[in-house]
């Protein structure tokens, strides 16, 4: 980033330069015209922007405007300001308890207890959310209406905003519309001050600068104060600077291109660069490559409040502490908790994932936890989570959320990060903040629950964690401006009258800028016209001249993808198809550098493992040696495990363990008390599978499509039991462990079943959930079947018979591997020539073929996909 200057100058020809400079058609000649002719004095007038950002620019343009001017009005500023910074700059304005405060922490109540009053209390947590954004959208109509006219709007709204939603099925979306309007024409307002006698004789006169999209409470101003308003459109037309198109492979692309081009424009002297936000995951990935480039970055937009590294740590304590909390939240919670030993924290997630627990609300005695650490870590977290489980006011659970932080030792990490300052303003999490709240809580009389209000209405835990992620979801972070920017971050509707040298456009395809925009909040079209609601029709026009004026730029580079996520292909934007078919603008090459590196191929691993000498061997452990002996090395020897996943989906291997324990209860207990009734070992085998469901924490609902498919398996398999057990074969144990020495190896093992034979040799049994096919295709060649082999060596008998029994909804079926003697014998010559060549040193090579290589958990160490 050397080689990019960090000062530039603005050419004088630029659009928005001369929109407010040009001496003869410049706006700020035309307002000090229009103050002129109307006597009034610049210092007692005001000019309303249509955004806030305009109105420093605005005041650095006049300077330089009156330093070429001559007598004693131009040395004074008029106010430039934005109708609603205006209102609020005038003081005096506190709004009540139960008014509209456009603070999504406060208002979000305030529609729970509407709602509730209502009637609606079964459904307040959806509807509170759709009323608070139904009304703070009515709040900025009724704040244009002057005071004296507000019963009479009301009277007409409360008539009109039950047309269309007469039919039954719309009964919830009438009543939320009805509870809009009484609550935005019941609050106070900031701007009832602008309204005043006493205002209007303060002012000389009213410039207002229109925007793409009219403000409405700049339209009653004008229309208030008659004479001393002028109205003068802001947006000039102009031809349209350069504009190159980037059509972009995906997201990663497009995010790379756009970066590339921000960083061309600066290298070229071109500064600032406009970067619009059209998509806010795309644009703060552009970011996050500028940043790593050194680029002085100004983001007008921001981001959500809740996506932001501090609303994560504040979610994950919370969800944490939630009776139905998973081990994986409770472990993300301990993870970035630095008050927690992270040795412990380590230590706990092995014998989490180990023992399988999914939910962290089973674990109640950690006197099961082999490692002390861990249990005492586990008995801490128990301890603080119990601390937030009793239901309480809102002032008392932000307490007790800061004492939950301050446990974590994540307090004062929130207090020195940017967005965590803002997290805690947003939350009263500060003494101060809390106090201000809980006074203003305890005055609003709409709270269901008694006197007190929300002070004193007690919530549980669940409320409390969805009121803090709606009050992070409405909250926006803004990072610290730099001194002196390079690029600035914007929606690209407020380039309106800002002099960008360039403009990057990225996310222009057919979903993120689509033809015509979603009109926001509930409303129909038909109460959007009556209500005086911008229409689909007005967005979309002031969305098209937006998108005019943006390509007014000098240089403008609009990029958009081809494809998204899925895979699925996109079109461009229809704005950008315009383009092309009008031939306004031109393909572009690829602005990143490219260099051209030599190709270095990895070699193949070829490992020796004499240093690690191994001592037990198991059947999938010679299994992973014969099919590929890197896999043996890196997985078993140097025991680069994968962990266990222990938010995943209960699936078909899940199905064969829960088998597994179902079938050694149930033949235990046949074993203990005997009986050959079929209705009492189908009661015998029905208790097994209850036990076992319990024991296994396995839930109802994602256990459903197995559970379903049990009747059909069960009795499948107690009709394979009663001829199995006709053959003379009998149950003698399951699930055995079993270590056999081999010279200085030992053979280990987990049996999942052997029976007796009448007169024969012992019988060893495998369970199988597969298909049969499968089944049979393992036993087809002996000598290439492991696992019956192996097991037979785990037996000290000379003679041993072995089969797998495939169990499934279509039967069970005994399918034997007759001549598993001499492949056992085999295979244990194979195994000691196997592991004496890997005492002498032998190569481990990375066989990488067939489909043992598709699904191997070393494939990304082999580093397959990349050898020469």
């Amino acid at each position: 980033m050397n080689e990019i200057a960090k000062t530039h100058e603005l050419p004088l020809g630029h659009p928005a330069v001369q929109t407010w400079l040009d001496p003869a058609q410049g706006l700020i000649s035309r307002i000090a015209a229009e103050l002129a002719r109307r006597g009034a004095h610049p210092a007692r007038s005001v000019v309303l922007v249509p955004y806030a950002q305009l109105m420093p620019l605005a005041r650095q343009l006049w300077t330089q405007w009156a330093a070429r001017q001559d007598g004693p009005a131009a040395a004074f500023v008029p106010r430039f300001e934005s109708s609603m910074n205006w209102a609020r700059g005038l003081g005096g304005f506190v709004p009540a308890a139960d008014d509209i405060s456009f603070d999504a922490a406060h208002d979000i109540l305030t529609a729970r207890a509407l709602v509730e009053q209502a009637g609606l209390g079964a459904q307040r947590e959806v509807l509170a959310a759709r009323l608070m954004e139904a009304a703070q959208q009515l709040a900025r109509l009724v704040a244009a209406v002057p005071p004296s006219e507000r019963p009479a709007w009301a009277a007409r709204a409360r008539a009109l905003v039950a047309t269309g939603l007469e039919a039954p099925v719309m009964a919830l979306e009438s009543a939320v519309a009805r509870l809009a309007v009484e609550w935005a024409v019941a609050s106070g307002h900031a701007s009832d001050a602008l309204f005043s006698a006493a205002q209007a004789d303060t002012l000389d006169a009213l410039v207002v600068l229109d925007g793409f999209q009219s403000d409405p409470l700049a339209q009653a101003l004008q229309t208030q104060l008659g004479e001393k308003a002028v109205f003068l459109p802001l947006d000039r037309p102009a031809p349209a600077g350069q504009v190159r198109l980037h059509a972009a492979r995906d997201a990663e692309d497009e995010a790379a291109r756009a970066a590339a081009c921000v960083l061309r424009h600066l290298e070229a002297g071109r500064a600032p660069v406009a970067l619009a936000a059209i998509d806010r995951a795309l644009t703060r990935r552009i970011r996050a490559m500028l940043d790593a480039q050194g680029v002085a970055v100004r983001d007008e937009n921001g981001w959500k409040l809740s996506t932001t590294r501090a609303a994560a740590q504040v979610m994950g304590a919370l969800r944490a502490c939630a009776w139905q909390a998973s081990s994986d939240s409770v472990l993300d919670w301990l993870k970035n908790a630095p008050a927690f030993d992270a040795g412990a924290v380590q230590a706990l997630e092995k014998w989490l994932r180990k023992a399988g627990v999914r939910e962290w609300r089973p674990l109640h005695a950690t006197d099961s936890i082999a490692l002390e650490p861990a249990a005492q870590l586990a008995e801490q977290a128990q301890a603080v989570r119990d601390g937030m489980r009793q239901a309480r006011p809102l002032p008392q659970w932000l307490a007790g959320l800061r004492e939950l932080l301050a446990a974590g030792g994540q307090w004062q990490a929130l207090v020195a990060d940017a967005a965590g300052g803002k997290l805690l303003a947003a939350l009263r999490l500060d003494e101060a903040r809390q106090a201000e709240f809980a006074q203003r809580l305890a005055q609003s009389g709409l709270a269901a629950g008694g006197a007190g209000g929300w002070a004193a209405r007690r919530i549980s835990l669940v409320e409390f964690t969805a009121w803090v992620n709606g009050a992070l979801e409405a909250a926006s972070f803004v990072p610290e401006h730099p001194r002196q920017e390079q690029v600035v971050i914007l929606p690209f509707s407020q380039l309106l009258g800002r002099p960008f040298a360039a403009l990057v456009l990225p996310g222009c395809d057919e979903v993120r800028l689509p033809a015509s925009p979603e009109p926001p909040g509930p409303w129909t079209a038909a109460q959007r016209l009556a209500l005086g609601l911008p229409s689909r029709e007005a967005l979309e026009a002031a969305e098209r001249a937006a998108w005019r004026h943006a390509l007014q730029t000098p240089h403008c580079d609009v990029l958009w993808r081809q494809s998204d996520e899925g895979g699925e292909p996109l079109l461009p934007s229809p704005r950008v198809q315009a383009l092309q078919l009008e031939g306004l603008a031109q393909a572009a090459p690829d602005p990143r550098a490219w260099r051209e590196l030599a190709p270095q191929p990895t070699p193949r691993p070829l490992p020796r493992g004499q240093a690690l000498p191994v001592l037990k061997l198991s059947a999938s452990a010679y299994e992973d040696l014969r099919r590929c002996p890197y896999r043996f090395f890196a997985l078993r020897q140097l025991g680069l495990q994968e962990a266990e996943e222990l938010e995943s989906e209960v699936d078909k291997r899940d199905f064969g363990n829960w088998l597994h324990a179902v079938l050694k209860v149930f033949h235990e207990a046949l074993q203990a008390a005997p009986t050959p009734e079929a209705p009492a070992r189908l009661a015998l085998l029905e208790q097994a599978a209850e036990a076992t469901t319990r024991a296994m924490h396995l839930d109802d609902g994602e256990f459903l499509p197995f559970a379903a498919a049990w009747p059909q398996v069960r009795e499948g398999y107690l009709d394979w039991l009663a001829r199995h057990e006709a053959g003379g074969a009998r149950f003698e144990q399951a699930e055995s462990w079993q270590e056999t020495p081999l010279g200085a190896l030992t053979l280990v093992g987990r049996l999942d079943r052997v029976d007796q034979t009448e007169g024969g040799p012992a019988l060893v049994i495998d369970y199988k959930t597969e298909s049969s096919a499968a089944t049979r295709e393992r036993i087809k060649t002996p000598t290439e079947d492991t696992q019956l082999a192996f097991y037979a060596a785990l037996l000290p008998h000379d003679t041993v018979r072995a089969a797998y029994v495939n169990v499934g909804e279509d039967g069970t079926q005994t399918f034997e591997q007759e001549d598993v003697v001499a492949a056992r014998d085999a295979l244990v010559e194979g195994i000691l020539h196997d592991m004496g060549r890997l005492a002498e040193g032998a190569v481990l090579p990375a066989l990488g073929e067939g489909m043992a290589c598709e699904f191997c958990a070393a494939r990304g160490l082999c580093r397959k996909d990349f050898w020469s």
